[in-house]
């Protein structure tokens, strides 16, 4: 979404790398293209005045003169009025004192309030909420079935007393305004302590709308009203911001389609033009493409300044524990690595969502944007395909992999004998790692860590050098002596020791007794 915005940024701060001294012209001239930039965005003019105004007047005060680093200290200003605009602080969903917590969903036809339903009442239920969908969209063709469909999905129980309009040509007659009522009288009597309701919406603002969206939260009396709002649509966002909250007065903004490849100016500008914060964001197609919206991260990922904690985050929710426990239990007895551990910790990386998406949180990631568009999301999928077309025996011994085997490897999983290769070779590699961090107890060749080329490995260097006695004259023909005695003293020490068999003595055996051809026994060192 914010890519362009994103890569003029990161091209602008560029220009004042290595500058020692900022002069007046070089801050000027940031600020252009940082202007230039924002409204390229698609940024509301009015945000792109003040945001510019406040980045120029800090930047000629003391904070950035005085700085030891000017240009970072630019960077953190920018950074710093970006979090202003988008909300300034992590906006949390507001429970009620006496539940049920009652949310109320209100925004454009077309910009995903019904999706979203599902996706909120998913995360409200992985948080241990209870919630209750309510179909009050009954003017839009199978919108009560979609939520249906989306509630079933989330397992999350919907109350639908009226089916809606299945066809363009069917004329609404259901009362959405009772059917919110009940839905919250259906909601305290079955104890659930979340109730979502999702109403209707047009293609544009009208009175009709209005009307009923006023007519909804007057009923309700709802403790959230979320403006579900298309990050794609542009400077017409602010409009209909601007609308929706004289009309109903709307306490947060969900921005929906943030994974499209729109200029997103929407989010930059509704939270500061309407003075309230945006909460949630939806990032994808799928129930769990849906996050708490966290001002200073988003922040961050304008800038390339990746976002780690929202990865940190997504790992923790969806690592399996068991499995690490496992792999942990491998590594305290030694165990080796197989290839079946090998697809476990493969299986756990797709767990976590597309790998596109979380490289892009990487910081620089703007820099390999390209490599990272050509990435194929089903690389994961055919290394399963791989590792499956094995037996058992062959996970658990991949060395008997010889040419036949990986020929009827690579027809059984639909792939070329050089992927099977090249699959085994990444293989190799990460059991040789797993094996010295087993062995070791930390990662090979790291200081102060256990393990080969660490510090307990230099430390028995250190020791085997010890025990090495090396001549102790300066004198280059006094250290030859010494080196010629020393020889001289080894030499005599192996004709000292006895010599024989490796299972007995000298005299265990009489090489006259073995009826040998003559002149044999001069092989024997006799």
């Amino acid at each position: 979404m914010f890519n362009s915005l994103s890569d003029r940024l990161t091209a602008t701060f560029k220009n004042l790398r290595g500058k020692g001294r900022l002069t007046e012209a070089d801050i000027d001239a940031t600020v252009r293209e940082i202007r230039r930039a924002l409204l390229d965005a698609d940024v509301a003019v009015s945000v792109v005045r003040a945001f510019t105004a406040r980045v120029k007047e800090r930047a000629l005060g003391l904070e950035v003169s005085q700085a030891l680093n000017p240009g970072q200290q630019i960077v953190k200003i920018v950074n710093e009025e970006l979090v202003g605009i988008l909300g300034g602080e992590t906006r949390r969903i507001r429970l009620a004192k006496n539940p049920p917590t009652v949310i109320m969903l209100a925004g454009l036809q077309g910009a995903g309030k019904t999706t979203l339903a599902g996706k909120l009442s998913k995360w409200l239920k992985g948080q241990g909420h209870s919630p209750l969908l309510v179909a009050c969209d009954l003017q839009r063709p199978n919108a009560v079935k979609q939520l249906q469909v989306n509630g079933e999905r989330a397992g999350v129980p919907v109350f639908a007393p009226h089916p809606g309009v299945s066809s363009e040509f069917e004329a609404a007659t259901g009362d959405p305004v009772a059917v919110a009522r009940q839905g919250v009288a259906e909601a305290r009597a079955k104890l659930h302590d979340v109730v979502i309701v999702d109403t209707a919406g047009r293609l544009g603002v009208d009175a009709e709308l209005m009307q009923q969206a006023a007519d909804i939260r007057e009923a309700i009396s709802p403790d959230e009203v979320l403006f579900v709002i298309d990050a794609m649509i542009g400077q017409d966002a602010v409009n209909t911001a601007l609308a929706f909250d004289e009309g109903v007065n709307f306490t947060g903004v969900v921005l929906t389609k943030l994974d499209g490849d729109a200029r997103g100016g929407a989010a930059l500008s509704v939270a500061s033009v309407t003075g309230k914060p945006v909460m949630f964001a939806s990032t994808g197609e799928g129930l769990n493409d849906f996050e708490l919206f966290h001002p200073d991260r988003m922040a961050s990922r304008i800038l390339d300044m990746g976002d780690i904690l929202t990865l940190i985050e997504q790992a923790e929710k969806s690592w399996d524990q068991d499995e690490a426990a496992r792999m942990a239990k491998k590594f305290a007895d030694q165990e080796d690595f197989t290839l079946d551990d090998f697809l476990a910790q493969m299986q756990q990386i797709r767990n976590m969502g597309s790998m596109k998406k979380m490289l892009m949180m990487m910081p620089g990631a703007a820099g390999m944007r390209e490599q990272l568009e050509n990435f194929d999301e089903r690389e994961i999928d055919r290394v399963e395909a791989i590792v499956r077309s094995m037996t058992p025996h062959e996970r658990l011994a991949p060395k008997i992999l010889n040419g036949s085997r990986r020929a009827r490897i690579a027809k059984g999983s639909g792939v070329h004998v050089s992927e099977v290769n090249g699959l085994l070779e990444r293989f190799t590699q990460a059991q040789k790692m797993m094996r010295k961090m087993a062995a070791g107890g930390g990662m090979p060749g790291m200081p102060g860590m256990a393990g080969p080329g660490g510090f307990q490995g230099a430390r028995k260097t250190k020791a085997a050098a010890k025990g090495k006695k090396k001549p102790r004259s300066g004198n280059p023909a006094k250290a030859a002596q010494e080196l010629q005695e020393a020889e001289a003293r080894r030499t005599a020490a192996r004709a000292a020791a006895p010599t024989g068999a490796a299972f007995g003595g000298q005299n265990d055996f009489d090489p006259a007794s073995l009826n040998l051809p003559k002149g044999f026994d001069k092989f024997l060192g006799k």
